[in-house]
């Protein structure tokens, strides 16, 4: 196993006198990925949120490249390298693929925004990283078509692109393939191969398909209300009695 590049230690979470994580701790390593899952109401989200910032824990500790992230917001978790997608897309729908990625592209250069960048080479610069953005996902045609027109699939697939137009090293995707076909999952999963394989990159994702999870994740966090159920491998969540009572049902894992 590569270094431990991000890490949780007894995140606790609440809402009132609701408990939606109670004390889970992680460990990511290094160009891996890693799958939290668990049933409808188990604080996937909950952590997930509390993990990239966009809740406060109310106990715990979180870090990244051995810096402590808390309480860190959210313009210095990408600084260092963090870029997350949300369940809810957070994309500009009437705005064009190729306009979204330019946002971001520029937001990272710390460059002025522009919808027409001054400057010849450093609009070649920037056209170049869409490009390259483009291809990655598979949207170059869809590149001047605005955002709302698009397949559910292909927004996600924008969204993805948008987070990696900051350079992260870690990419957070919450639920990747939440409402979509079988094709569009298909597309989706492929990309996020290629963040690991081809990027290199470090990938920690929240999810509800478990063929997906099993067949994507090298390690795989299980939620139940709010704790940690088990831990391990795709083969050893998968042969985890407890998993398959409270979450994933004998035949759905035997049909992976």
């Amino acid at each position: 196993m590569s270094d431990i590049v991000f890490k949780a230690e007894g995140i606790v979470k609440h809402f009132g006198g609701v408990r939606a994580v109670e004390n889970v701790s992680l460990q990511v390593s290094a160009g891996s990925i890693q799958a939290i899952i668990g049933p409808n109401g188990a604080g996937k989200s909950t952590l997930f949120n509390a993990l990239s910032g966009f809740y406060r824990p109310d106990e715990g500790k979180v870090t990244f490249k051995g810096v402590d992230i808390t309480f860190a917001p959210a313009h210095r978790r990408i600084a260092m390298g963090m870029g997350r997608t949300f369940q809810t897309s957070s994309i500009f729908p009437n705005l064009t693929v190729y306009d979204n990625l330019l946002i971001g592209v520029q937001s990272a250069a710390n460059l002025a925004f522009r919808f027409r960048p001054a400057g010849s080479g450093q609009r070649k610069t920037i056209e170049a990283k869409i490009e390259r953005l483009l291809d990655f996902v598979n949207l170059r045609g869809s590149a001047y078509r605005p955002v709302a027109e698009l397949a559910h699939g292909s927004q996600r697939l924008c969204e993805i692109a948008l987070s990696l137009s900051t350079d992260p090293t870690l990419v957070m995707l919450d639920e990747p393939m939440a409402g979509l076909a079988n094709a569009e999952t298909a597309r989706v999963v492929e990309v996020i191969r290629k963040l690991h394989a081809e990027l290199g990159l470090t990938v920690l994702f929240v999810e509800h398909n478990m063929r997906v999870v099993l067949s994507l994740a090298q390690r795989v966090m299980v939620l139940d209300r709010g704790k940690v159920l088990a831990e391990g491998t795709p083969g050893e969540i998968s042969n985890n009695a407890a998993v398959r009572e409270a979450y994933i049902g004998k035949e759905i894992v035997e049909n992976v």
